[in-house]
C-alpha cells in the first residue's frame, strides 16, 4: 500500500535511542544498545514480537569467559542462523554523561537465540588472526556461498578518529579474521553508511566521506560531507563495482540525495533506502533529515508459478498464479491450438521510450510514490466494464531496454459498454524516471473440452469447516500457495469404471524449454503497456477449427495485471507485419494497444497460457506453460464453494450446485487421488478413484478410503479431490481441491 502506520505496541517499550543494533529474525525484532541521550549509552536488549506488537526486555546470560558487552553506540549487530554477532562501537569512558570521553571498541560477542522467542546468553568466541581495528558506525553483513557452505562476516568502513574504508572477513566456522584482497576501485572512506546483501553482492550506499575531491584524509578533524555514492562488492570475486560516483551530478533529482545515518533493507531482490541526514557543516551548525523513500530493483523478477485455473466457462477463464514478491505487475500471454488470423492494416506502433539513468549491472533505481506529493504523473485512461482485478498499478517502473523506461499512471473511468480504449501520455516525474504500467501475467491450468477444473487449497483445520461461505475461487487465502494441477477428465455417462485416469495433456508439467514448445516467444525485454481484456465477452462467433502447425504458434498479449488473478475472455490480435517481424527479431516494437483489435475466446477450444512478472528492471522470464479448454455449451458448470469438515474417523465434503444450461443436474461424482504404480512412473499423472456418485451435494470420505489416498508433494503436502456434475449432455468440468496436510498427517497416510 506504500502507507506508513504506527502500531499500538505494548509491554516493555524501550526508550528512544540512536545508533543501536537491530536484527530481524522471522517475525521478531531484536534491538541492542544505542544512545539514549547525549553521553548516556545503553547495553539493554529488547525483543519485539511483531505478530503481536509486544515488547519484552530480555536478559541474556553473561559469558563464562568474560564480562557482557558494555553500553555502546554505533556497533554492528548481525544475524546468522540462531546467533547474533556484535562487533565494535563507541563507549563513554566517563561515568558522567555530561563529560563524554569516547573509547572506540573492537570487541566481538556472540549471542545465542532461542527458537521463536527469548535468548540463551552471550559468549566471547576465541578467534584467530588479527582483529579489525577499533571503530564505530561501520557495517557488517554475513554471506554464505551456495557452493561453499562456510559463512563469512564482512566488516567495512567506520570511524576511529577518521573515516575508514578497509574490508575485513571473519570465517564463522573457524572464527578466523583476515583481510581479503579486492579488485576494482574501493569506495571512499566512510561511516554511517549502509551495506546490504542481495544475491552475491554487498551494496554500499551513502555515509560520511572526505570533503576533498581526491578523498585524502588530512587530519582526524578534517572536512567531511555526506555522499550519495553507490557501489557493490561481488562477494565471490571480491571485486568492487561503482554504480553511482561521488562526483556524479544530479541536477534533475534522479537519484537519492547525499545522506548519512539512513537505513536500508533488502526485500527479495529489491533494496529500500529510507531517510537519513543530508549534510552537516560546522559553520552552519545545522542538519536536515530526509523524508524520502527509494528502492532499487537489482535484477529482473523470477518466473511466476504456472497459471492455474479457478473456473472455466464456454468463453472465459478465471485464472490465478502465485505472487512474486516486490513486483509491479504481471504480463499474461496466450496462444490457441487453432491458428488465429492476423489483422491486416493495423500498424505496429512502438511504445514511446525515454532515456533514463541505467546503473551498471542492470539495476533500476526509483523513488517511492509516497515521497513525491503533487508530482504530475503520466495519465492513462482505461474503460474497463466491471473489471477491478485487471487494473494496472500506478508508478510501475519497467525497463523496456537497458537504457530506457516508460512511465504510466492510470485512472479508471466509469464503466461503459464499449471496446476498451486508452490514452497514454509520457511525463518525467520529479525523480526523472519513466514509469510504466507493468504487464500482468495470469497462470493457466490444463483441462480438456469438458474438463476445466477449478483449483483450490484447503488447510487441515481439525473438525472445522474451511471458509464456509467462500466460493472455490476464494477458498485460497492469501497465505496459501496455489499449485497447478491438471484437470480431471471425468467419466462420461457411458463409463462405469471405478478408476478414472487423468487424461489431460502433460505439457503443463513438461520441464523442457519454451523454445522447444513454441515456435515464437515474445522478447522479454519489451513490455506491452495496454489495457486488459473485458471480463464479459459478446456472443462467440462460429468458426471452423484448423490443424495446428508449429509456425502458427504465436503468443498474444492478454493484458497487464496488477494482481495475481484475472478473468480472461479476450486477447489482442497482432498485425500481420508485426508477427512476421516478431518471429525474426528480438527487438521488435511492441504494438500500440489502442490500435489493436480484440479476439473473443471460443467454446471448446484449447488455449495455452504463460505469465511473467515485471519490476523496475523489466520483464522477467515466463512461467512454464499451462493449457486449458473452454467448456462446450450445454454442459453443466463446475461445483463451487467446496468445504471440508474433519471428524475423528472421516471427513465431510460439501459443495454448491453449478449452473446447468440444459436440464437439471442428474448426479454428482466425487473423486480421490489414490496411490498407484503409474504414479511412480509418471508422478504428474494422477490416478483418481470415484468415492461418491449421487444427487446429494455432499458426501462422506471414510478413513478406509483416505488410507489409500495419494499425498501430492508438488508444493505443500496435500490430498487431492475432484468434484463434477452431470446433466442430460453429460459431465461438465471438475472442481479440484487440495486438502493441505501437515507433515505428521501426510506421513501417516
Amino acid at each position: 500500500t506504500n502507507q506508513w502506520f504506527l502500531p499500538a505496541v505494548r509491554g516493555d517499550i524501550p526508550p528512544g535511542c540512536a545508533a543501536h543494533g537491530f536484527v530481524c529474525d522471522g517475525t521478531r525484532i531484536l534491538v541492542f544498545g544505542g544512545m539514549v541521550e547525549y553521553g548516556r549509552y545503553s547495553n539493554d536488549l529488547y525483543e519485539l514480537q511483531a505478530s503481536r506488537w509486544l515488547w519484552k526486555k530480555v536478559k541474556p546470560q553473561a559469558p563464562s569467559n568474560g564480562s557482557p558487552p558494555c553500553p555502546r553506540l554505533g556497533h554492528s549487530f548481525s544475524l546468522y542462523g540462531n546467533k547474533c554477532y556484535l562487533f565494535g562501537g563507541l563507549a563513554n569512558e566517563s561515568e558522567d554523561s555530561n563529560n563524554n570521553v569516547p573509547r572506540y571498541l573492537n570487541d566481538f560477542y556472540e549471542l545465542e537465540l532461542q527458537h521463536g522467542s527469548g535468548v540463551v546468553g552471550w559468549s566471547i568466541p576465541v578467534t584467530k588472526g588479527i582483529l579489525p581495528s577499533p571503530r564505530e558506525s561501520h557495517t557488517a553483513i554475513v554471506y554464505c556461498r551456495k557452493d561453499v557452505g562456510s559463512p563469512k562476516m564482512y566488516i567495512f568502513g567506520g570511524m576511529c578518529g577518521c573515516r575508514l574504508n578497509d574490508l575485513w572477513e571473519l570465517d564463522i566456522d573457524t572464527m578466523t579474521w583476515s583481510r581479503p584482497e579486492t579488485k576494482g576501485t574501493v569506495p571512499l572512506p566512510r561511516s554511517l553508511h549502509t551495506a546490504n546483501v542481495i544475491g552475491n553482492k554487498m551494496y554500499v550506499f551513502g555515509g560520511w566521506v572526505p570533503q576533498s575531491a581526491g578523498g585524502e584524509i588530512t587530519a582526524p578533524d578534517g572536512e567531511w560531507k555526506c555522499t550519495g555514492s553507490f557501489s557493490y562488492l561481488n562477494l565471490d570475486t571480491t571485486e568492487w563495482i561503482g554504480l553511482i560516483s561521488d562526483c556524479q551530478e544530479d541536477k534533475s533529482n534522479l537519484l537519492p540525495g547525499p545522506r548519512a545515518g539512513h537505513c536500508a533493507v533488502a526485500v527479495g531482490t529489491r533494496l529500500y533506502i529510507w531517510s537519513g541526514r543530508d549534510g552537516y557543516r560546522k559553520a552552519w551548525n545545522n542538519q536536515v533529515c530526509c523524508k524520502d523513500l527509494w528502492y532499487l530493483d537489482t535484477e529482473r523478477p523470477l518466473a511466476p508459478s504456472q497459471v492455474q485455473l479457478i473456473r472455466a466457462t464456454t468463453n472465459s477463464f478465471q485464472l490465478k498464479w502465485d505472487e512474486v514478491p516486490t513486483v509491479e505487475g504481471y504480463l499474461l500471454q496466450l496462444h490457441a491450438d487453432s491458428p488465429v488470423p492476423p489483422v491486416a492494416g493495423i500498424p505496429g506502433t512502438g511504445v514511446p521510450e525515454t532515456s533514463v539513468l541505467s546503473l551498471q549491472g542492470g539495476c533500476s533505481l526509483h523513488q517511492s510514490p509516497q515521497s513525491l506529493p503533487n508530482i504530475p504523473y503520466p495519465e492513462m485512461k482505461v474503460d474497463h466494464p466491471s473489471q477491478t482485478n485487471n487494473l494496472i498499478p500506478n508508478n510501475v517502473q519497467v525497463s523496456l531496454s537497458s537504457n530506457s523506461k516508460v512511465e504510466g499512471k492510470e485512472k479508471v473511468a466509469a464503466p461503459e459498454n464499449k471496446v476498451a480504449q486508452e490514452t497514454m501520455k509520457n511525463h518525467a516525474d520529479a525523480t526523472g524516471f519513466k514509469e510504466s504500467n507493468a504487464p500482468s501475467l495470469l497462470p493457466v491450468c490444463t483441462s480438456s473440452a469438458q474438463t476445466s477444473a477449478n483449483v483450490g487449497e484447503l488447510h487441515d483445520m481439525d473438525k472445522q469447516t474451511v471458509n464456509p461461505d467462500a466460493s472455490v475461487s476464494s477458498t485460497v487465502s492469501s497465505s496459501q500457495t496455489m499449485v497447478t494441477q491438471q484437470a480431471v477428465k471425468t467419466e462420461s455417462s457411458s463409463t462405469n469404471g471405478a478408476v478414472v485416469k487423468d487424461e489431460t495433456s502433460l505439457t503443463t508439467f513438461n520441464s523442457k524449454s519454451e523454445a522447444a514448445e513454441t515456435a515464437y516467444i515474445m522478447p522479454s525485454t519489451r513490455v506491452s503497456t495496454g489495457q486488459t481484456n473485458d471480463s464479459h465477452s459478446s456472443k462467440a462467433p462460429q468458426r471452423t477449427p484448423a490443424p495446428v502447425k508449429a509456425r502458427d504458434r504465436r503468443w498474444y498479449d492478454v493484458g497487464i495485471f496488477k494482481n495475481n488473478s484475472a478473468v480472461v475472455s479476450q486477447f489482442y490480435l497482432l498485425p500481420e507485419e508485426t508477427l512476421n517481424i516478431s518471429n525474426k527479431t528480438e527487438g521488435a516494437d511492441v504494438p500500440d494497444y489502442r490500435l489493436l483489435k480484440k479476439q473473443d475466446l471460443f467454446p471448446g477450444t484449447v488455449y495455452r497460457f504463460r505469465v511473467a512478472a515485471i519490476n523496475g528492471c523489466g520483464v522477467g522470464p515466463f512461467s512454464k506453460i499451462s493449457e486449458f479448454k473452454t467448456c462446450i455449451p450445454g454442459f453443466p458448470g463446475a461445483p463451487s464453494t467446496v468445504k471440508i469438515t474433519k471428524s475423528v474417523d472421516c471427513i465431510h465434503l460439501s459443495w454448491e450446485p453449478p449452473a446447468s444450461p440444459s436440464g437439471n443436474i442428474l448426479e454428482y461424482s466425487a473423486y480421490l487421488a489414490i496411490r498407484s504404480t503409474q504414479l511412480q512412473e509418471n508422478p504428474s499423472q494422477l490416478v483418481f478413484m470415484r468415492i461418491y456418485c449421487g444427487l446429494k451435494t455432499s458426501c462422506i470420505v471414510t478413513a478406509a478410503q483416505l488410507s489409500n489416498a495419494h499425498v501430492d508433494y508438488t508444493s505443500r503436502p496435500a490430498i487431492v479431490f475432484r468434484i463434477s456434475a452431470k446433466n442430460e449432455r453429460g459431465y461438465g468440468p471438475a472442481t479440484q481441491v487440495r486438502w493441505l496436510q501437515d507433515m505428521k498427517t501426510s506421513g501417516s497416510k
